[in-house]
């Protein structure tokens, strides 16, 4: 039974409908209201029985856009600030209709959408400095990019056969990074089998970048206790302030003790499009390095990157080796379809993928990387602004440097006892959310609780930046008790 319309008119006539629909969604995100809250009847209206039976697309479609569309998280509007979630393009949405339509699957074989990822990866070894031999893999994001380079890491430094034998085939292995890394380096090392002592949280200067003295010496203390390093993280913008680490010292450390070094620049790396790319200058140096193409280059989710230095690192860790090598099924041949049937397949733990690279090569053609460039370089220039805007005014403190598109501030008050500042700040965050002023998100920086915008958005203006630390203080005045 095929499962193609039964009326193809009127199925085209609801796609011309979508797209127009969307396409004015996308010209309108700054009319909208950036976030609200999903009500509970709207909840319990997507709560529905299993449909057996089906219904016309025109009858879904409007579900959606009355059941669904109205709630977003909101992160392709001007102002959404939070975490670190990019906001997409026109033409990212549009060339996912167009992978959907296409529904390749990636694992390798002699097909377009595997040319493309090379085309893809090949630019972007280009762009980020790493030598044309290397490898690559597009990836859901951040974390499995990470994951990816921690293990060729390992593969390529743990001194024994540890596919074969497991993490008991040898000494206690650790990774080194500071203390203000992402969360992945913990899930990771679960994850491998190393558990959490295998990450050696690496204490950080005042502008929160790894004390690579201090990394040394912990390195040297875990060698003389029998325990075998591995790698080195360095970090090209951290979550929490967009901190670089000093990445051509993290480099020379890494050599004096045969270790692997590898990059975690999830947003930041993507700077090297921008006139500021200095700001992570020695990230080309390392073995490995991940990043986010649906951060800060406004690309469509999911669209995670990892770039190797040595093809062969990342092989090693990912091909089927000796007597589990591949499976009759997944063997090349020398012509036909299945030429190079797992060439992506045998760089990373997903046999199949989808085709993430054709809104990244469509979004790279349509913009121009100038272009793309031109645009992070707007909001390390807006980040900047908000900084400057801080400093000057006594209401609001900094609370940690503006090294790339993060500002960390809090209103203050004199009088008012460091935990009911961090409590009014706290409501006053709420408040910039829920009254539709802004969406920035929290942290927390030497004990004290920060409102954090961290820029990523294409849409966003300098006039934005004026707005929000406005609404800051305003409110601060409204809540003070």
């Amino acid at each position: 039974m095929s499962l193609d319309p039964d009326d193809w008119d009127a199925v085209r006539a609801t796609g011309r409908r979508m797209v127009d629909d969307m396409l004015d969604y996308q010209q309108a995100a700054r009319t909208r209201a950036h976030w609200r809250p999903m009500p509970a009847a709207a909840k319990a209206a997507l709560d529905e029985a299993i449909p057996r039976q089906g219904t016309p697309i025109a009858e879904v479609y409007d579900e959606f856009t009355s059941r669904i569309l109205p709630w977003p998280t909101g992160n392709i509007h001007p102002r959404f600030w939070g975490w670190v979630m990019g906001t997409g393009t026109t033409t990212g949405m549009l060339a996912e209709l167009l992978t959907g339509a296409m529904n390749a699957h990636v694992a390798g074989y002699n097909q377009s959408a595997s040319t493309i990822e090379r085309v893809v990866l090949k630019w972007l070894k280009a762009l980020m400095g790493i030598p044309p031999g290397g490898s690559g893999i597009l990836v859901s994001g951040g974390t499995a990019a990470n994951f990816n380079g921690l293990l060729a890491a390992r593969q390529a430094k743990a001194g024994f056969n540890i596919r074969e034998e497991g993490v008991t085939g040898g000494p206690p292995l650790t990774v080194y990074a500071s203390s203000e890394t992402h969360s992945w380096l913990t899930k990771a090392c679960e994850t491998m089998g190393m558990g959490r002592r295998a990450f050696r949280k690496v204490p950080v200067d005042a502008d929160f970048r790894i004390d690579i003295a201090a990394c040394r010496a912990m390195i040297a203390a875990d060698i003389e206790a029998g325990l075998k390093p591995f790698a080195i993280v360095g970090n090209a913008g951290t979550v929490n302030t967009g901190a670089v680490d000093d990445l051509i010292g993290l480099r020379a450390l890494a050599d004096e003790h045969d270790l692997w070094l590898h990059v975690d620049g999830a947003f930041g790396s993507l700077v090297a499009l921008s006139p500021s790319k200095a700001l992570v200058a020695g990230q080309e140096l390392a073995d490995s390095l991940a990043f986010d193409l649906h951060k800060w280059g406004y690309v469509q989710y999911e669209a995670g990157v990892v770039l190797t230095r040595d093809e062969g690192a990342q092989l090693a860790a990912f091909r089927p080796a000796g007597n589990a090598g591949s499976p009759a099924y997944l063997v090349s041949a020398s012509a036909g379809a299945s030429s190079d049937t797992t060439y992506f397949a045998d760089r990373g733990l997903q046999l199949s993928r989808g085709f993430r690279a054709l809104k990244v090569w469509m979004s790279f053609k349509e913009q121009g990387l100038d272009r793309i460039g031109q645009a992070i370089e707007d909001n390390i220039e807006q980040a900047r602004h908000l900084g400057r805007l801080v400093a000057v005014n006594p209401e609001l403190q900094l609370l940690a440097p503006v090294a790339m598109n993060i500002v960390c501030f809090r209103y203050r008050r004199d009088g008012l006892s460091e935990k009911a500042l961090d409590a009014l700040n706290r409501q006053i965050l709420i408040e910039l959310q829920v009254r539709g002023i802004a969406v920035p998100s929290q942290t927390v920086l030497s004990g004290l609780l920060a409102i954090r915008v961290c820029i990523t958005n294409h849409r966003t203006v300098m006039a934005d930046m004026d707005a929000v630390a406005e609404a800051v203080v305003a409110l601060g005045r409204e809540l003070a008790p």
